[in-house]
């Protein structure tokens, strides 16, 4: 295939060089020719590299960088170009130009592709005199390495279309997804369940920066925190994605930005780029403060309290773990005098089961139950809590069996539910709300997140590990315990734990049942 890209930039020279690998003669064009030769050098450096890594051989590197075509005049003539991936800035009237003047001067055979990550596909197409040939082809940065890209069919798009785009993205070796033409499209929608939550948690005081993104990565397994994400992602473009998918989604409550990212963004706190954002960076920058040194006396008594049916068997295994580090685990339906009280929350306050169940409040702690990933648990005090028995208690979960490094223990603020619970039940509802609206396939959800984002599981995939009946409990006990609309339970999760389906399947449609 004959390939025309416009915009030689960071996308548009890894699209080439993707294309060009993989056996496509590209023809790479931008309005600034010095751009057109950075790219081709660019591209040459590595093809380069992959040589001196053995992923490919000279004679291929070679055979690839004769394909990348530079092109003086964007606008020329091009009677065998196949397939046009457009890669400018993100802006409407930009790109509505430029295809304006590729419609005049290629064949009406040639297939128009945008690259944009925010615009809506279908107004881009509507600018053409031939809407119909146009269809979004979402790549992400890099591309050789991100192997996922999005087919994103306008309104008007031709139905053939998406299906030669991604015969096309897949025999170049990258996993195709088709998604609706939808704010955000598949993998920037999905992604606002985890920084919008996490925003949520800092606005309440649940937890700081630095312990959110901790909880994140060790209990949750995810390879960077929230925070640290924004910061390399830059609060600038996040905060635009939060407030543009959520004002495109009409307010969808579920996707409710925070108030704390205008004025950070106002005074040049966006990150990495600036040297400084919810961390610092640079030359003398300091991280987080370390983590505050156990100091409790770890051989003080537990009383663990009942759970529910649904932190049953977490609870039952975070027993089975204190007890082989010899913790002083009593029994009985009330703790002694001495004991700290450990309560199992699962969608639901420490606090509530103080008055419900007539605990010690100055000694009664929330504790997560989600297995975590890594060494890490999660206390968390109420406004009641003693400090000495938070210290204590923090020194008992420390603890860890013969031979086994200790716990780290991060104390935060007694909420519904708890961070992690909070952030995976967030990431689960957004990929779930875009499965049940068939904006994307359930398959393709979660291959799009886990490629796109490096989650450890896609939403879909991560909801089933803990099961759908149990995920509707969380939700509905956080729905319940807050009050707030954005915690509700997803008509998806709920359909398939009374169905006893799993959240990856499918499931039957009305199209199935009427051929």
């Amino acid at each position: 295939m004959r390939i025309r890209i416009i915009g030689a930039g960071a996308m548009g020279r890894g699209i080439a060089q993707w294309a060009a690998s993989a056996g496509h003669t590209v023809e790479l064009a931008d309005v600034r020719a010095e751009a057109v030769s950075d790219a081709v050098d660019f591209v040459a450096a590595m093809l380069d590299r992959a040589v001196a890594k053995g992923r490919s051989t000279a004679a291929e590197r070679d055979a690839a960088v004769a394909r990348v075509v530079p092109l003086a005049d964007p606008w020329a003539a091009g009677p065998e170009v196949e397939l046009v991936v457009e890669a400018v800035r993100e802006d409407l009237g930009t790109k509505a130009e430029v295809f304006g003047r590729l419609e005049r001067a290629l064949p009406a055979s040639a297939v128009f592709a945008t690259n944009t990550s925010s615009l809506s596909v279908t107004r881009i197409a509507a600018t053409l005199q031939d809407p119909s040939r146009l269809a979004g082809l979402h790549f992400f940065n890099p591309v050789p390495l991100m192997r996922i890209v999005e087919v994103v069919p306008g309104a008007a798009t031709r139905p053939e279309i998406p299906g030669v785009l991604t015969a096309l993205v897949e025999s170049c070796g990258h996993r195709a997804v088709t998604v609706a033409d939808t704010p955000g499209f598949l993998v920037n929608h999905a992604g606002r369940g985890l920084v919008t939550e996490a925003l949520a948690l800092l606005e309440e005081s649940v937890a700081g920066v630095a312990d959110i993104d901790r909880v994140a990565r060790d209990v949750l397994g995810l390879r960077m925190g929230p925070f640290e994400l924004m910061d390399l992602t830059g609060l600038d473009v996040t905060a635009a994605v939060i407030d543009a998918i959520w004002e495109g989604f009409r307010y969808e409550d579920r996707l409710r930005p925070s108030y704390l990212t205008a004025n950070r963004v106002a005074a040049g706190l966006l990150g990495r780029k600036t040297g400084r954002g919810w961390y610092a960076y640079g030359e003398g920058a300091e991280g987080p403060a370390p983590e505050a040194a156990v100091t409790g006396d770890g051989e003080r008594p537990v009383f663990l309290a009942g759970g529910t049916a649904a932190t049953a068997p977490y609870e039952e295994a975070l027993r089975d773990a204190l007890s082989a580090a010899g913790v002083r685990l009593e029994r009985g339906s009330a703790p002694s005098p001495d004991a700290v009280v450990l309560v199992p929350v699962w969608g639901t306050a420490a606090s509530g089961a103080v008055g419900r169940d007539g605990l010690p409040p100055e000694r009664t702690l929330g504790v997560e139950v989600l297995p975590a990933a890594g060494r890490r648990r999660v206390l968390a005090v109420t406004a009641a809590t003693a400090p000495r028995a938070a210290r204590d208690a923090r020194a008992v979960l420390a603890r860890a069996a013969a031979g086994e490094e200790p716990y780290a223990v991060s104390v935060v603020r007694d909420t519904a539910g708890t961070v992690a619970q909070r952030l995976l039940s967030s990431i689960v509802s957004v990929g779930a709300s875009i499965a049940e609206r068939s904006l994307a396939a359930p398959g393709d959800i979660d291959a799009a997140v886990t490629t796109g984002l490096g989650y450890p599981a896609g939403p879909l995939a991560w909801g089933e590990r803990i099961g759908a009946a149990r995920l509707l409990d969380l939700q509905r006990a956080l729905h319940a315990t807050t009050g707030d609309p954005r915690h509700r339970p997803t008509r998806w999760v709920a359909e398939r734990a009374a169905l006893s389906l799993a959240l990856t399947e499918p499931g039957v449609s009305p199209g199935d049942c009427l051929g």
